[in-house]
């Protein structure tokens, strides 16, 4: 079976200071090292008089790509750092910069892995992460006498309805989690007495982003 991820949806920034020191992250969705490579770059250019960006990125469902960077700073104290904060979320498809103005004081090993980390922290709070979820998009056609139950039970379940056709009979095409189709089939030829036709179409993966259904390519 098929496992669901979390995505990066939407970037976002934060910042911390340590000791007068300004430590800026920037986050945000990248789907190859290009995309990070050129997002990396695009924040050399914004703050350009900065000491250090260091960065970390994760790409693909299963992590398949990852790499950091200290630029700079003491090694294992920066860019490692932050991509141990991007693992512990269990966020793939994302890349973060954090930018560091020097303050005037040293701040250790210790201060900078904190440091570091937490700006990653501090910038996931204002990012969208998206729980993607396996799901099969299911054709039913029933009669009238059928759909209010069908409409009832997928309410229960929280399942989507994408498409509705009323004709002589009623054709839905509604969105099932890939982990309750067996289950919800039983149901539908149940609840119907079997005069429910099901049908399976497309295998896809889905998020729910403030009651708006999202779909991702298989």
């Amino acid at each position: 079976m098929r496992e669901s991820y979390k995505l990066l949806y939407r970037g976002g920034t934060g910042e911390i200071v340590e000791k007068k020191s300004r430590f800026i992250a920037d986050i945000r969705p990248v789907e190859s090292e290009e995309e990070a490579l050129l997002f990396i770059e695009e924040i050399r250019k914004k703050h350009w008089d900065a000491r250090h960006h260091c960065y970390a990125w994760i790409i693909g469902r299963k992590g398949d790509q990852k790499r950091c960077s200290d630029d700079g700073e003491p090694s294992q104290t920066a860019g490692k750092p932050m991509l141990d904060v991007l693992e512990g979320a269990g966020i793939c498809n994302v890349c973060a910069v954090v930018t560091r103005y020097f303050g005037g004081t040293l701040l250790g090993t210790g201060g900078l892995v904190r440091a570091y980390s937490g700006a990653v922290k501090e910038g996931l709070t204002s990012c969208t992460v998206l729980t993607v979820e396996p799901g099969v998009k299911l054709l039913i056609d029933t009669d009238y006498n059928g759909i209010g139950k069908i409409q009832y039970l997928f309410g229960q379940n929280q399942i989507s309805i994408l498409e509705s056709v009323y004709t002589e009979k009623v054709e839905l095409t509604a969105l099932v989690p890939e982990e309750q189709l067996e289950s919800i089939q039983e149901e539908i030829t149940e609840i119907t007495g079997g005069k429910a036709d099901l049908k399976l179409l497309d295998s896809v993966y889905f998020g729910v982003l403030d009651k708006e259904v999202l779909l991702f390519s298989d």
